[in-house]
């Protein structure tokens, strides 16, 4: 099972994080041709002292994650997901799911881009954390996942190339979402580009 929790241990701290956010954001715009068909951006003034990366995949599912003082909040929202809102008869977030973010950085739920009209809940089926006094990334540690699904909180699909940062499985989706060849050294530049420096 694939879920937050697994996520979380494969990040990299906050810096590289940003980092690999930038390579895929800057990736997209070198390969597509056409500004409306990416799925990753970045936007360096998202809010005051703020950066935010940027995912959707304009099928319903989508991410956020976002760079503030107080620390970094991914959200994620898989549309498919048992754990969806929209999957709720009560039109809830999932138990667990939010319930321990810290105060610090509960405000940036409350963004009116990750909420839909009509439901009082932001768009969200997993959660991840770090405040920048934590050494380590955190998520809801009382979650109570759906039995019998190999992803059911869509952390798999959603962050994979957050979890796998290697220039082979970027590559790989690119050439499979532009249907077209992508070259290994494309990839690897981009990554020497945005990587943090010491």
């Amino acid at each position: 099972m694939s879920t937050a929790h697994e996520i979380a241990a494969r990040l990299p701290d906050p810096a590289g994080l940003r980092a690999h956010l930038r390579a895929l954001a800057l990736l997209d715009a070198t390969i597509g041709d056409d500004p409306q068909f990416r799925c990753y951006t970045f936007d360096p003034d998202w809010g005051p002292g703020e950066e935010a990366a940027l995912m959707a995949n304009g099928s319903g599912d989508d991410f956020s994650v976002l760079f503030t003082p107080a620390g970094v909040l991914i959200r994620g929202f898989d549309h498919e997901s048992v754990m969806s809102p929209y999957a709720r008869d009560d039109e809830r977030v999932w138990p667990g799911v939010l319930d321990d973010v810290p105060a610090s950085l509960r405000p940036l739920l409350d963004e009116p881009a990750f909420r839909d009209e009509g439901i009082d809940v932001p768009r969200v089926t997993a959660c991840i954390w770090r405040e920048t006094t934590d050494t380590s990334w955190r998520t809801g540690p009382a979650i109570t996942f759906p039995p019998d699904r190999e992803d059911p909180d869509g952390s798999g699909y959603l962050f994979h190339l957050l979890a796998d940062r290697s220039p082979e499985a970027l590559q790989s989706y690119f050439e499979d979402y532009y249907e077209c060849p992508v070259p290994l050294d494309t990839v690897r530049h981009a990554l020497t580009a945005t990587a943090p420096t010491s």
